[in-house]
């Protein structure tokens, strides 16, 4: 990977992520929040989870997003019957026509590529939604006991809807945590709703152009890990984190409606994608409103609320919301 050495490449970078914003921006109408979020896990070097009701341009978005940048990218469209090696790829016995040897020769699968499009995840069983744990974790997979890596960079984006439950496997918390940010997508107001039905009732269709590299990305998901943040910024993430517990947490709140709470790769999520939120705004340092924005996506699928919690109502995000009203703020006046 080529340095960032000068201010120059900093901000030739930093204009590489707003154009990309910009052309992500001439395909979807509104979203914001949405498309922000997808932007800091691609920053951050995580994989998103995307969860929507049908017709909210979920697959587009993620499609635009390949789009705009120099990247290669498979979908996959998961189903019942999808099995791993669908996935992973599979051997294939071959001759060589110079000696009449037969050999077996690895063909990948459409998960090696740059971004993979993981499209209704929870529609395939979890034998087959394993098959996406060690390319998510590691960036390699292993088939035949040879092990193969992936292209960096890499990204998994996956998609699930919300309401139908006939034909759907719940991801598992081993398959959830993978996912960096769990990214709700809600309806678009009026307003948008109406640019929608205008721009995609005609005769014209917008496309994303390739604004980025793949190497600018790395080195951009490298000057993300160099943004700074304070001592005291770490501390109210660990106080968080471990307020989700509810073996070790003194809220009576959580310890009444919270089944399981996060898990160190959480505080690390929530740095990560603190840093990148920070960078794509211009900034190299964490703000206090940096966690506080990435906080839900990040503990969403990381908070497991239990039975009762469930029958009254209360989810992850609202014991994310207790959790951040109720957390002492940092002390430092550098936050």
């Amino acid at each position: 990977m080529t340095a960032v050495a000068s201010e120059q490449d900093v901000a030739r970078l930093l204009g590489r992520l707003e154009a990309l914003r910009t052309e992500i921006g001439r395909v979807i109408v509104g979203q914001h929040a949405a498309v922000d979020e997808l932007l800091t896990a691609f920053l951050a070097g995580g994989h998103a989870l995307l969860e929507g009701v049908p017709g909210l341009a979920k697959t587009l978005m993620i499609r635009t997003l390949a789009d705009a940048v120099h990247l290669t990218f498979r979908r996959i469209q998961f189903t019942p019957d999808l099995m791993p090696t669908d996935i992973i790829g599979t051997e294939v016995l071959e001759e060589d026509h110079a000696t009449g040897k037969r050999f077996f020769k690895f063909n990948r699968g459409p998960l090696f590529a740059n971004i993979v499009l993981a499209d209704e995840i929870n529609r395939t069983p979890p034998k087959t939604q394993a098959a996406l744990l060690e390319a998510m974790q590691e960036a390699e997979v292993t088939h035949g006991g040879v092990t193969y890596p992936l292209d960096r960079p890499f990204f998994v984006l996956a998609t699930q809807n919300p309401i139908e439950q006939t034909g759907t496997y719940p991801l598992p918390e081993a398959q959830l945590d993978r996912f960096l940010l769990y990214i709700r997508i809600g309806y678009p107001t009026p307003e948008e709703e109406q640019a929608i039905l205008a721009r995609t009732t005609g005769t014209k269709r917008a496309v994303a152009e390739p604004v980025i590299t793949a190497e600018e990305i790395v080195q951009a998901q490298q000057l993300a890990r160099e943004v700074l943040i304070t001592d005291a910024l770490l501390a109210w993430v660990t106080r968080l984190v471990r307020g989700t517990r509810p073996d070790d947490a003194a809220d009576a709140y959580v310890r009444e409606w919270v089944r399981w709470g996060a898990g160190p790769r959480a505080g690390q999520a929530l740095v990560l994608s603190a840093k990148a939120r920070a960078l794509l705004a211009g900034r190299f340092a964490v703000t206090f409103d940096d966690l506080r924005a990435v906080a839900p996506p990040v503990l969403r699928h990381r908070i497991l609320v239990n039975y009762r919690a469930e029958a009254e109502g209360i989810t992850a995000d609202t014991v994310t919301s207790h959790l951040l009203r109720t957390t002492p703020e940092p002390r430092s006046p550098l936050v």
